[in-house]
């Protein structure tokens, strides 16, 4: 049977990363900011073993874990591969984040924790043939690197054995702040198109919109909460692999910067977290945090206008995202 561990690294700078093997989940990420002292960036819960608990569970929120074998929508009840069917757990007509039981509720293994420069913690995970409907093992990796220069490089790769689809990503909430809401952080997106989604169900049409112009138009470097701000939960074409995003707070002074071998960015944006008890009694208002998930297209299994998400056998796939923090005045 599986057990609970977690693993602790940090760089020179003092900047802290913590991870349990229940969803090769991100706890913890403090880094400094121009205080001098360290913020803690990303959403957690008070207890390692609160992520375990079913009232935690049951909201889906996903805080830090990685999300797989599918990250994002899938509808129509599966896929079809070279013709064959696969049936995919459904809840509400849609398989999200892998299912009942993606890899965010599986216990990886920590294959090893680097401490020297530049320290590495890795962990895997196989997901067995048809694990929620998809077909192939697959065998799977993330590494968590923290650079000297306060960068989090976090690397997915994985193989099959038989063709499957796959779109793997981590799904931690950041708030630059370290408490309260990101509607006062600023936000830089390059993007010139979004995914037109079923505003009911959210899910893709297979329709790829320009954004120019539009509530989703982020091009320019503005508060979170401008005129248009509602709230997200869209899916972004990047333009660029390099300083795809901003996000920026100024009572802090720390700014991120996502990088991303990725297509396609999927920001979220809860308007509450309910119930839930966070790590060093950290209280949040509304729209508290902002996720920012870095994969290829949502349902693109089923829309063959999209990026394919297909993995064969002889190939590996791999999703590299780079999170540099740095202080601004």
């Amino acid at each position: 049977m599986s057990s609970l561990k977690t693993a602790i690294i940090s760089n020179a700078n003092g900047m802290e990363l913590h991870i349990s093997n229940f969803g090769a989940t991100i706890i913890s990420l403090k880094v400094p900011n121009k205080q001098g002292t360290l913020t803690e960036v990303v959403v957690g819960l008070s207890s390692p073993l609160d992520y375990l608990k079913d009232d935690y569970l049951t909201q889906n929120r996903c805080l830090g874990s990685s999300c797989g074998r599918y990250a994002g929508r899938i509808s129509g009840g599966g896929y079809k591969i070279d013709g064959k069917l696969y049936a995919l757990s459904q809840h509400n007509g849609q398989h999200l984040h892998g299912g009942f039981n993606g890899f965010d509720k599986k216990y990886w293994n920590f294959e090893s924790v680097d401490r020297h420069e530049n320290p590495t913690i890795t962990l895997s995970y196989t997901s067995k043939h048809l694990e929620e409907g998809h077909p192939g093992n697959l065998q799977v990796s993330v590494s968590y690197q923290l650079l000297e220069t306060n960068e989090l490089i976090i690397t997915y790769n994985a193989k099959t054995d038989e063709p499957t689809h796959v779109n793997l990503t981590n799904h931690s909430y950041f708030n630059l702040n370290g408490n309260g809401t990101i509607c006062n952080h600023k936000l830089q997106i390059k993007s010139n198109s979004y995914l037109e989604v079923d505003s009911k169900t959210m899910i893709s049409s297979g329709e790829i919109l320009s954004s120019i112009g539009t509530r989703v138009d982020r091009n320019e470097l503005d508060v979170i909460a401008n005129e248009n701000f509602r709230g997200f939960d869209d899916t972004f074409i990047l333009t660029t692999e390099v300083n795809c995003a901003r996000l920026i707070s100024e009572e802090t002074g720390i700014e991120m910067i996502v990088d991303t071998n990725q297509p396609a960015l999927v920001l979220f944006t809860p308007k509450t977290f309910d119930d839930l008890s966070f790590k060093e009694g950290l209280t949040y208002g509304e729209f508290p945090a902002i996720c920012f998930e870095t994969q290829n297209y949502p349902d693109a299994p089923n829309h063959i206008n999209f990026p394919s998400t297909l993995l064969l056998p002889d190939e590996t796939y791999e999703n590299k995202s780079n999170f540099r923090f740095k202080i601004v005045s």
